[in-house]
């Protein structure tokens, strides 16, 4: 049992090596096929790990269907990015009542449509740290530098009636250094417009769960 081979461990005799005792250098093969019970020291050396990147070893986990999704890494997302900044922004989904809008094209050769909306609270802008804002057509380097300055970030897209949110493989949501997933299996996406009724609210507060909603 437990116990007792937690004790035969503790009962082994302990060598100590100094710097001038030699090790005899013995091949696995010989190692693998010698009787019980026998001590090798070894050195080993890794040649192939898996997962190969630190991110990798971390999933996403649907706590509704219980899957596991792996998370994309920064690549992936600003792949994207760069696909939905293909869809030309829709002009009738700007500025409406809860949200003010701002376009510009950027000088660059892919003279890209940039359109930031910002959430409006009682017809009014929000200061930086307590606004959300949604953005098209934006870079991931271009997002990240909203997360420093803004409370949310929301990536989407148009359509011809909605703002819509992009593939569930990105984060839906960003807030500070943390990226907030959906679930590719059970997560279905509400229009945008939804986020009205938060807005709307005395105090909106935009915590993630509320927002996930």
């Amino acid at each position: 049992d437990l116990e007792s081979h937690l004790q035969r461990c503790q009962q082994l005799s302990v060598t100590v090596l100094t710097d001038h005792q030699d090790l005899n250098n013995t091949e696995l093969k010989t190692i693998l096929n010698s009787e019980t019970p026998r001590q090798f020291r070894i050195r080993a050396k890794l040649r192939t790990y898996k997962p190969q990147k630190l991110y990798q070893s971390v999933k996403l986990h649907c706590s509704k269907c219980n899957t596991l999704q792996e998370v994309p890494d920064g690549d992936a997302f600003d792949f994207i990015l760069q696909g939905s900044a293909v869809t030309a922004p829709n002009p009738e989904l700007h500025n409406t009542s809860w949200y003010d809008t701002v376009m510009w094209t950027t000088q660059d050769q892919k003279q890209r449509k940039i359109t930031i909306h910002f959430v409006k609270h009682d017809e009014m802008l929000q200061q930086p740290e307590d606004t959300l804002l949604m953005i098209e057509g934006g870079t991931l380097k271009e997002v990240w530098k909203l997360t420093k300055r803004f409370k949310c970030v929301i990536p989407v897209r148009s359509t011809e009636d909605d703002l819509e949110l992009l593939d569930l493989s990105a984060p839906f949501l960003l807030q500070g250094n943390v990226k907030y997933y959906g679930c590719k299996q059970c997560s279905t996406p509400k229009p945008i417009k939804s986020l009205s009724s938060i807005a709307a609210q005395q105090q909106p507060s935009w915590e993630p769960a509320e927002i996930a909603q």
